[in-house]
């Protein structure tokens, strides 16, 4: 036998490896062929999105500023996941439809040009999303440093952190999705060892009398309190599509949204708890400008510093898997980059916003909510056109989807759905009416909704209705040989 074929083999098995080692797909809908996804691989996506200290912060905060009992609490922590990720469950269903990135598929819904509205708001507000990612990792990384070598935090020392924070998330979501499914698979087994260490711990030092005797707070602290955890999630309700564009078109729809609550479900829960009852003990836990150092003095050195170190990797997966898709997000918006060199851009303004936030704010936590909340009310907007467009059985034309010019059969009126831009404007205006964050007040923050933290559900049902009640644009013809979905009522049952 000759070598030639072997080598031709080589070389192809090598090419092969390249292609799955790092994903080079762009905006364009993946191939039936290539759907190869499994619905059971979401959960630990969504586990690993989850992995991050600062949930344990917000824990404390229900305690501390909210004024929570731990029952309260046990219902906010439930309540918050089931609620935001089942809305990132069901938009997921559109990535395999669709088999494209998120906001890829809102051009069939917005317009070729009407879309670089959303599109443009929800890339900047994932810089915050990573910014306080980044951070919270420095910080995490800086503890560790003085726990065993008793290294005190410098501005120097925060600049070295951050950039080695920030690149290794760069490598990561440059890599792709493929990346991101082994370091979530065994992120989420690291995690759940060391979370069980830490409750162990918690449950055998905690004053429990303490924790139960603390008085109830108000509904309408409790009511807000769910939408500020359910705001992370609500984060990633358009990067849903994302990783689920590689499942097959056959992929139980009631099962990825199933899979997507648990994967949250099962880190959310204990996380926000845990916060909750080390708040009892530490009441300035919640306050303090250093989200992770607390870490170091409730616990021992030695569960602090690898439950760190896991942690640490669980929030440099969170960073990695918003870069992916504001990489995605990027090329939408007309930056004509690889996907793995879209991502540069998000980095560059992590470390610029990262560093102003860790040196010169005098509040993380002040900070960080008012953030959730802005951010939760600039996603709605978007959530509640694309989710009723999706309903109504919104089939995707992957020809349609990347011809961004005035063939293309979204391009609509001069390249707008004017329904869907009226509603996406109307409800953003709304959200911000019943909005009060640190340095905003929105008129109308003082009634029912916006003392309940409720903003952002008033900004998804305006968009919802707004959109459902006004006619429909010119519906494009489905490409040749798609397969037609039922509308979403009845693909949930498969």
């Amino acid at each position: 036998m000759s070598a030639e074929p072997a080598d031709g083999a080589i070389e192809t098995a090598i090419a092969t490896a390249s292609e799955t080692a790092v994903e080079t797909r762009g905006l364009e809908p993946v191939p039936d062929s290539e759907r190869t996804g499994r619905v059971r691989e979401l959960v630990p996506t969504w586990v690993a999105a989850n992995i991050s200290v600062l949930l344990l912060t917000m824990g404390a905060g229900l305690v501390i500023f909210n004024k929570l009992n731990f029952w309260q609490v046990l219902v906010v922590a439930i309540a918050a996941p089931v609620l935001s990720y089942g809305l990132v469950g069901l938009i997921s269903i559109a990535g395999k439809r669709g088999g494209a990135p998120g906001m890829a598929l809102s051009r069939a819904v917005f317009g070729q040009r009407g879309n670089l509205f959303p599109g443009a708001l929800i890339w900047v507000a994932r810089w915050g999303w990573e910014t306080i990612n980044a951070v919270s990792g420095a910080f995490a990384v800086l503890t560790i440093l003085d726990l065993l070598f008793g290294i005190r935090k410098n501005t120097p020392l925060i600049v070295v952190t951050l950039l080695l924070f920030v690149g290794c998330t760069f490598l990561v979501s440059g890599l792709g999705i493929n990346a991101l499914r082994v370091c979530s698979k065994w992120s989420t087994y690291l995690f759940g060892a060391f979370s069980v260490l830490v409750l162990g711990y918690l449950i055998a030092e905690t004053d429990w009398s303490g924790v139960f005797d603390k008085p109830a707070g108000s509904t309408a602290m409790m009511v807000a309190g769910i939408g500020t955890i359910a705001a992370g999630g609500i984060s990633w309700v358009p990067s849903g599509p994302d990783f689920t564009r590689y499942l097959p078109r056959t992929a139980s729809s009631r099962g990825m949204v199933g899979a997507t609550i648990g994967g949250a479900a099962v880190v959310v829960i204990p996380m926000v708890l845990m916060g909750a009852v080390m708040a009892v003990g530490t009441p300035d836990l919640a306050t303090a400008q250093d989200p992770v150092s607390f870490i170091g003095e409730l616990l021992p050195v030695w569960i602090a510093v690898p439950y760190l170190l896991v942690a640490l990797v669980g929030m440099l997966l969170i960073n990695s898997m918003s870069m992916y898709s504001a990489g995605f997000t990027a090329q939408t918006l007309g930056i004509k980059v690889p996907r793995a060199w879209a991502v540069s851009v998000n980095a560059v303004i992590s470390l610029v916003f990262g560093f102003l936030l860790m040196v010169v704010a005098t509040s993380f936590f002040g900070s960080f909510i008012s953030f959730l909340t802005l951010l939760a009310v600039a996603f709605s907007a978007w959530i509640g056109v694309f989710g009723v467009d999706m309903l109504r059985g919104r089939t995707y034309d992957a020809a349609a989807l990347l011809n961004t010019g005035r063939t293309s059969a979204y391009w609509y009126k001069g390249g707008f759905a004017w329904q869907a831009m009226t509603a996406w404007a109307a409800a953003l205006a709304v959200g911000l009416l019943f909005t009060e964050v640190d340095w905003f007040g929105g008129p109308l923050a003082g009634t029912w909704i916006g003392e309940n933290g409720l903003g952002w559900a008033a900004g998804i049902v305006t968009s919802g209705l707004l959109y459902a009640v006004l006619p429909r644009a010119s519906a494009p013809a489905a490409p040749a040989g798609a397969a037609e979905e039922p509308a979403l009522a009845g693909s949930l049952s498969n």
